[in-house]
């Protein structure tokens, strides 16, 4: 023990953690006996369990986690934080951490069930929910258990068959400015991603080979994408008026870089003046792999330019284009046909 400021302090190693920590008296007889308790307490096992996640409330929770732990995270992924954060606090604010149990995170589904959530947007919830307890039990010891973690997710559907018609493309195309007007042009003809678009620069655009270069994509892996006529318009347009001050092919009014945010608001309006309703931006790459689909170009190269790493992420689309199939029994129809075996037979 030792007095710091006229109060008695402790200091105890155990099992490689260290408890530092005032003992609230200046009386040291008062304080060893304190001292005392914790050393029982701490040879029990129970020490840790009182410690700070019986003081602290939800919202004491989220608020550290959304200063200490979302801004090292991506852009993206903070937007998402935010959005859940809107839905999990009405519900949990009121409560203290260790009130929290399993049963109450899947009253809290059941909840947003009704409401009509979807499945994905419930399991993203959840997700930050249990990051967040992680975060209280790994580095801050307020906790020992993760109630998020015994719960299980919602069953999601992922797969969507909306794409875009010959004359909805045209019609969004034309309620669209033009700087938005040029990313999707190029979607529709490339199937980038939306992060891999807005952040495709001039130095991996190969003007003369007719070809791109995308090498931070989604599954790690680089890969080179060859451009169609109507790629290669938007990017010669693009080029006439390339802004030296920054090497990226798509920019904002304001000659910067496109933000994904400000992307989905002048989408979203642009459907909207064009009457176009359950589509989105990502949607747009699923119109270039069903328009190809439909042009009979087999799965594999259509895998190849989307960069699926699995091939059973292509095969969705497979139902497209059912006459992409009549090629395997026409191999049937051969100088030897069943109907004049038949004929023989008799």
């Amino acid at each position: 023990m030792y007095k710091r400021g006229g109060i008695w302090w402790t200091c105890i190693s155990h099992n490689g953690r260290k408890i530092q920590k005032s003992l609230g008296t200046s009386n040291k007889k008062l304080a060893q006996a304190v001292e005392a308790k914790i050393r029982t307490e701490l040879v029990e096992g129970v020490y840790f369990e009182k410690l700070v996640g019986r003081k602290k409330m939800f919202k004491d929770m989220m608020d550290k986690f959304m200063v200490e732990h979302a801004p090292k995270v991506s852009r993206n992924m903070q937007i998402s934080y935010a959005s859940s954060l809107t839905h999990l606090n009405p519900f949990f604010c009121e409560f203290n951490l260790l009130s929290i149990s399993p049963k109450m995170v899947s009253r809290y589904k059941v909840l947003r069930n009704s409401e009509g959530a979807a499945p994905a947007s419930i399991n993203r919830e959840l997700s930050m929910l249990s990051v967040a307890f992680n975060v209280a039990i790994k580095e801050w010891e307020w906790l020992k258990e993760n109630p998020v973690s015994m719960v299980s997710k919602e069953k999601e559907n992922n797969a969507r068959d909306r794409w875009l018609t010959e004359e909805e493309e045209r019609c969004l195309v034309g309620n669209s400015p033009e700087w938005l007007r040029e990313i999707i042009i190029f979607s529709l003809n490339t199937g980038l991603r939306q992060g891999e678009l807005i952040s495709l620069e001039w130095l991996r655009v190969d003007i003369a080979k007719k070809t791109i270069l995308i090498d931070k994509t989604k599954n790690g892996e680089k890969r080179t994408i060859p451009l169609n006529k109507n790629a290669l318009k938007v990017i010669n347009e693009m080029s006439r008026v390339r802004n030296i001050k920054n090497g990226y092919v798509f920019r904002n009014r304001d000659g910067g870089k496109v933000n994904s945010v400000s992307l989905g608001v002048a989408f979203r309006s642009s459907l909207e003046k064009a009457k176009i309703t359950n589509f989105r931006f990502h949607d747009l790459r699923h119109c270039f792999a069903t328009h190809m689909v439909q042009n009979g170009i087999d799965l594999y190269k259509i895998s190849k330019l989307l960069g699926h790493k699995d091939l059973k992420m292509t095969q969705r689309y497979a139902h497209h284009y059912p006459e992409s199939l009549r090629s395997g029994v026409d191999v049937l129809d051969s100088d030897y046909v069943f109907t004049t075996a038949q004929e023989n037979a008799l």
